[in-house]
């Protein structure tokens, strides 16, 4: 085997102690026990978990942050879309991780995360300190993006490939859970914001230390082939001993670049706008159009991220059985096409029920899970066709286009829903004025007519001319006018009223016109959804099961061919097997 950066550190490993094979070289020689191959899957999974969770806990309390920096919405997201395009470019340079190797990435980018979350973020002093820490926080992401699934693809052959993948889009996904239950079991009593940054701070500190200790990945000479099932392993290992690390990895990009990797990257980003906005800003959505409260609201993800997760699992599972992708990515598409448009349906209804909606986004979810964990395997087996040594070359591809397509939606969102930055601005000012007139209905009759209070305010209860009297009675209705006028607290809720009347137009202009703005957009992420079909013809994998079969079978007999002339060659290593 040539020479390479990884075997160099591969056979340095071997020269040092346990503490330096431990914190640094990690690569293992021989393709793991399945044991062994489950326990490192699991880390995997578990670090992009809680990747991901540091990642998304912002969103889930959004309304406080804003609040807190007197931020306003454009800048909130402006923070977001430089997050995803400093995301998108440090994916680029994950695909590194084909020539330096994967697990101390995931590893040590774990470590800077959890600091940064725990130590960073709550004592932020202003909003440029938060957006300058949620942009490193991006950076580190955007490598570990590209890392973990690199890493679930070496430790799970073809045939087992989208149970694997779905186990890791449980990452993003309950990482996406946790923030939502964490929030709304404890935003009620912990009323500061900065203790959903602490609590995960704390969790990504404890994830990092197993990563550190136990993660490993294999060797490059055993990643840079092609595994269609477990019975290869005797082969792939013996090809290892011949595999030219250098020659699999000759101009790289130029091997991944191509149509059916890009065309197939750029599917799945559009069809994920619906998901990556119910990540940033669902919270938003239902306490500013529907009134819920910040614990409602992340009540509500709980239910868009548990079906997710629990339907991506089994869906890996049943596309591994049926050994086929692309017909899960379809009806996952055409369902989540039909669900958004039910969902956007709901956006001029005021009066959904929470659980209403939380039935619908469920359904929404499923879809997206059943269209999503296939298409992760689909897509590394779409670059193994190309290169199966340059697999965290395509997933940099994907990750790139991926966040430069989320970057270029989030900042397209404000364009479109643009009457939220008032309601959630001054949303301290509306609750307020609602506060108000629930407790004293008499305010709502004076502000109406606050020039005829004005007037009768000038005289006693005996000296108010008949005319005015007849004028306030017959208008108003009341005939206690001058009592109501009169009242000092009365008085002080129409200074309020007088102070603030500027926010209070904008917000209820806001409040009318919000409902269709957030329907446009998600008619744009409907589009997406629709986009996402015809890309998936261009990906690798069958669409008949049988077909599918012989495939596998037909795999089955090349690889004891080729064993059966490995140990006629008298290779010891194969005969043992």
């Amino acid at each position: 085997m040539a020479a390479s950066g990884v075997g160099a550190a591969s056979a340095a490993g071997r020269e040092h102690g346990p503490i330096a094979r431990a914190l640094w070289y990690r690569q293992l020689e021989r393709y793991p026990a399945t044991p062994s191959r489950v326990l490192y899957l699991a880390l995997v999974v578990l670090a992009t978990i809680v990747l991901y969770y540091q990642l998304y806990v912002a969103g889930g309390v959004a309304p406080q942050i804003l609040a807190e920096y007197h931020m306003s919405f454009r800048f909130y997201v402006d923070i977001t879309v430089v997050g995803n395009a400093i995301g998108a470019f440090t994916s680029v340079l994950a695909g590194l991780a084909d020539r330096w190797g994967r697990a101390n990435m995931v590893a040590y980018g774990l470590g800077v995360t959890a600091l940064l979350v725990l130590a960073g973020i709550p004592n932020a002093p202003n909003s440029w300190s938060f957006a300058v820490i949620i942009s490193a926080i991006g950076f580190v992401e955007g490598i570990v993006l590209v890392a973990t699934p690199a890493l679930v693809r070496d430790f799970s052959p073809q045939l087992g490939r989208a149970s694997a993948m779905g186990f890791w889009t449980l990452g993003p996904v309950v990482g996406s859970l946790v923030v939502a239950e964490v929030a709304s079991h404890t935003l009620s009593h912990l009323v500061a914001w900065q203790d959903q940054f602490i609590i995960c701070g704390v969790v990504g500190v404890v994830v990092f230390l197993a990563a550190l200790v136990g993660l490993r990945e294999l060797a490059p000479a055993l990643r840079d082939q092609l595994m269609v099932s477990l019975r290869d392993r005797a082969l792939v290992e013996a090809r290892a001993k011949g595999v030219d690390v250098e020659e699999s990895l000759h101009r790289p990009w130029s091997q991944v670049v191509t149509r059916d990797i890009v065309l197939s990257a750029f599917a799945v980003a559009v069809l994920l706008i619906i998901y990556y906005t119910a990540v940033g800003f669902n919270p938003i959505y239902f306490e500013t159009v529907f009134g819920f409260s910040a614990s409602q609201a992340n009540a509500l993800g709980n239910w868009f991220w548990a079906f997710d997760a629990g339907v991506l699992v089994i869906v890996g599972l049943a596309s591994d059985r049926l050994r086929v992708r692309k017909p899960f990515m379809l009806v996952g598409a055409v369902g989540a096409v039909v669900m958004t448009i039910v969902y956007l349906g709901k956006a001029t209804q005021p009066h959904t029920t929470y659980y209403q909606f939380a039935l619908i986004i469920s359904i929404l979810a499923a879809f997206l899970a059943v269209a999503y964990a296939p298409w992760m395997a689909s897509f590394t087996e779409t670059v193994e066709r190309r290169n199966p040594a340059l697999t965290a070359h395509g997933l940099a591809v994907w990750g790139w286009i991926l966040r430069a397509v989320i970057a270029v939606s989030v900042f397209l969102l404000p364009y479109v829903v643009s009457s939220t930055n008032p309601l959630v601005q001054d949303a301290a000012v509306a609750t307020k004025a609602q506060a108000i007139e629930k407790a004293d209905p008499n305010v709502k009759i004076v502000l109406a007519h606050q020039a005829l209070f004005t007037e009768l305010a000038r005289y006693t209860t005996a000296k108010i001319p008949g005319p005015l009297l007849g004028k306030a009675v017959k208008e108003v209705g009341l005939k206690d006018l001058l009592a109501v006028s009169k009242d000092p607290r009365i008085k002080g809720e129409i200074a309020f009223f007088s102070a603030h009347a500027s926010e209070l137009r904008q917000v209820e202009a806001a409040a009318a016109a919000t409902p269709s703005q957030w329907q446009r957009w998600y008619w744009v992420c409907v589009a997406g959804e629709i986009a996402f079909i015809p890309f998936i013809f261009v990906m690798a994998g069958r669409w008949s099961p049988k077909k599918a079969r012989e495939d596998a079978q037909a795999h089955d007999r090349r690889v004891e061919q080729e064993l059966a002339a490995l140990r006629g060659a008298g290779d010891t290593s194969v005969a043992s097997r």
